[in-house]
This record gives C-alpha cells, sequence and structure tokens, in this order.
C-alpha cells in the first residue's frame, strides 16, 4: 500500500509487509480506540501540517463589508435607470453569494430591458452576472479590480454564510427570510460546482478544545436552517492526535478563491460578457452607463458611492505556507486559540496555492497593510499545535 492509498483510506496503520527469507507476514489489525456512543474505531491518523517560519509563501490582507443590519438587495429607480443592491454581506460574501444574486435578478426582470451593468469583479459581480445571463441578459461588468485582485481572492473560503454577516440585536423576520432563501440557495449551486474544475471540495474540518464541546440546539432564532448544519462527531482524549482533550469532526466544503473566481469569469466571458475596467465615485457617475439596469456589487465601494455610513471593514488576513499535498484537513482552534484586540481564532485551510492560515477579524480598521503581531500570532499558534499532534503511526512503523 503506498503512501497515498495509505492516506485515502482515512489513517488506517501501517501494514508491515515481510521480505526475503522471512515470507509474508500476516497483517497486524490496526489500532482499535473508543468513539463517543458509538463503540471502537480504527485509530485516527493525520498528517501534521510543516508549520515554520520559513515556509511562508506571503500574507494577504482583506477587508469584509459588514453591516450590522445585514446585506442589502433591493431595487431602486434613478430616473429610467433600475439599480439593484446586491452588497455588505460581511464574512459571508463566497458562501451567500449564488443566493443573493439569484434575487438581485429576479428583480431585473421587471425591467423591460435586457442590457445590464454589474458593478464589481469579486463572488457577488461574477455570479450576478452568471445569473442576469442566464435570464436573457446582455452582461458588462464595471469594476476597479479584477481576480486575482478583488477582495474575494484574499477570503479563506468556506461554506460560512451565517460569518460576520448581521448583528443579532438588529435582525428583523423580513431579513431572515431572505437570509435563509439566499443561503439555500446557495449551497444548491456550490453542490453542484464540486468536481467541474471550480476549486469547490468537500473536506473533514476539526475543531479543538479542552472542555467537551455543548450540544448543538437549534432554536427558532438559528440563522442557518438545520437541513443545512452537516453532523458532527465528537471525539474524546486519546481518540484523535491533536494536543487539546476534545476534538469535533464534520465535513465543510472548501472553496479555493483563485480556482473558483477564474472559472467564473471564464464562465462571464465564454456566455457573452464583458469585463471593463473602471471606476464610480457618487451616484450621478452611474447615469453615464448606457445600461438601464445596473446591479451594484461594490462590497466596501457602497459606502462612498452610496453614501452608506452602515458599512464598515472589518479585516482579514492570511498568511500562506508552501503546499503540502499530504495535508487533507482543516482545523480551527489551538493551544492559544485568541489573542484580544486583533480577535484572531486559528484556522487552517490546505488549498491547491498553500496552507492558509488565519484568522484576525479587527473591526473598523481600513489598512491594507499585515498586522505583524498578528501574523506572529496566528503563525506561531499554528507551529504549537502542529509541533505537538501525535505522529501517523504509518510513519513510525517499522518494515520486518
Amino acid at each position: 500500500m503506498d503512501r497515498r492509498t495509505l492516506l485515502k483510506t482515512g489513517g488506517l496503520a501501517f501494514v508491515g509487509m515481510g521480505l526475503g527469507a522471512c515470507g509474508p507476514k500476516t497483517p497486524k489489525a490496526p489500532p482499535m480506540i473508543g468513539t463517543i456512543g458509538r463503540g471502537v474505531r480504527p485509530a485516527l491518523d493525520l498528517v501534521p501540517v510543516k508549520a515554520s517560519w520559513d515556509r511562508i509563501i506571503h500574507t494577504t490582507v482583506g477587508l469584509r463589508p459588514y453591516r450590522a443590519s445585514g446585506f442589502v438587495v433591493k431595487p431602486e429607480k434613478l430616473d429610467e435607470k433600475t439599480l439593484i443592491h446586491n452588497y455588505g454581506h460581511g464574512g459571508g460574501g463566497i458562501s451567500l453569494s449564488w443566493g443573493t444574486s439569484y434575487l438581485a435578478a429576479e428583480m431585473a426582470l421587471s425591467h423591460r430591458e435586457r442590457r445590464a451593468a454589474v458593478l464589481g469583479c469579486g463572488a457577488s459581480g461574477l455570479t450576478a452576472a452568471r445569473q442576469l445571463q442566464r435570464r436573457g441578459f446582455d452582461v458588462t461588468i464595471y469594476a476597479k479590480s479584477i481576480p486575482p485582485h478583488t477582495t474575494s481572492n484574499m477570503a479563506l473560503a468556506s461554506f460560512t454564510p451565517t460569518s460576520r454577516v448581521v448583528s443579532t440585536t438588529r435582525r428583523t423576520p423580513e431579513w431572515d427570510e431572505q437570509f435563509r432563501f439566499a443561503a439555500e440557495y446557495a449551497y444548491r449551486e456550490l453542490q453542484l460546482l464540486v468536481g467541474r474544475d471550480y476549486g469547490v471540495s468537500w473536506i473533514d474540518s476539526y475543531g479543538t478544545m479542552d472542555e467537551p464541546p455543548p450540544e448543538r440546539i437549534q432554536s427558532p432564532r438559528s440563522l442557518l436552517p438545520a437541513h443545512l448544519r452537516i453532523g458532527r462527531e465528537i471525539l474524546g482524549p486519546g481518540q484523535h492526535p491533536f494536543p487539546l482533550r476534545y476534538a469535533t469532526r464534520q465535513r465543510s466544503m472548501r472553496i479555493e478563491p483563485a480556482i473558483y473566481l477564474d472559472a467564473l469569469v471564464r464562465d462571464v466571458l465564454l456566455h457573452g460578457g464583458r469585463i471593463k475596467i473602471r471606476t464610480f465615485d457618487t451616484r450621478r457617475d452611474l447615469m453615464a452607463l448606457t445600461e438601464n439596469v445596473i446591479v451594484n456589487c461594490t462590497g466596501l465601494g457602497s459606502r462612498d458611492l452610496l453614501g452608506d455610513n452602515e458599512l464598515t471593514p472589518i479585516k482579514g488576513q492570511l498568511t500562506l505556507l508552501v503546499p503540502q499535498s499530504d495535508v487533507n484537513y482543516k482545523t480551527s482552534g489551538g493551544l492559544d486559540s485568541t489573542s484580544g484586540q486583533f480577535g484572531i481564532g486559528l484556522h487552517m485551510t490546505p488549498r491547491s496555492d498553500g496552507i492558509a492560515l488565519g484568522g484576525t477579524a479587527e473591526r473598523g480598521v481600513w489598512t491594507m497593510e499585515p498586522n505583524a503581531e498578528a501574523r506572529k500570532g496566528i503563525v506561531d499558534g499554528h507551529i504549537a499545535l502542529y509541533q505537538s499532534m501525535r505522529p501517523p503511526r504509518h510513519l513510525s512503523a517499522q518494515v520486518m
């Protein structure tokens, strides 16, 4: 059994094979350990991330467009033009964009014209363009930046539609209904892209902690519908390789921004769309567009463009390590997973462009310069976590 096959089988212990005069030997059974409420199962092996300062490629910064009252999807009249807003998704932009863009495109159908301008070329702008094209619109995207230089390119990117998307004190029943529709639609759409060269895949995600995790309770006020919550398994002491007492495991949808956004650009262009580099400073500038249907997906840009002062940035940054093909799992948490003012919560996601380490949440911070202190906390925290992991048994097993 080669190493790659071994990893794909879920971390079974190394099976020794006899050599020379010894002849073939009977394979050893893998060690068994208990699972909470499920009897026994093969021991869990994971290859640790090679986290070190000399494996760093670079650090990126992105500003999440947060509104305490949640994202905006609504139409507005500008003389003979229809301006449809689709912005303010917080940390859930890639997760929600297919759903909110569906709503925006449906609103566009009320206008008799079938030529549309989309402002912005991140996840929301690209999905809005595709939804409009599906309804017969001739689409031009106008943007200041295009992939790989958009805010969406800087995202950690998993299906996390509730991430910093709304304040619990500012929610309304109407907004909740709109959110749940968008989340369900986006979930189905992203699932259709799995395995189709869009950088969307399913991966095991582990959370680590020293105290037993609480049971999940679905309340009527929960944002995410119960059927979109993937079941999780609780692993107790000795049942996982992490240096904390408990871990949770569940399947998670991973989205690789560089692959995903380039694929959406390709789709827009293949269906006759155009992309033009252009900026807009005020509403008045929009009147110069020849299209009478305009979908605004400018994210934080809507603060100046529309005077929406509720928009505020939540700064995040990722540090990428050299790619590691034998790591195919995510982690959250660590030996010291929080760090005061920077809101550090350790997160690791393996991608084809590198091992992405996050993350921070600095509210109201506009600078695009990496925060050196936060970067140190993220990198050192992950080094401590993975250096303390139990190594896989197959790496230390000896051939007899």
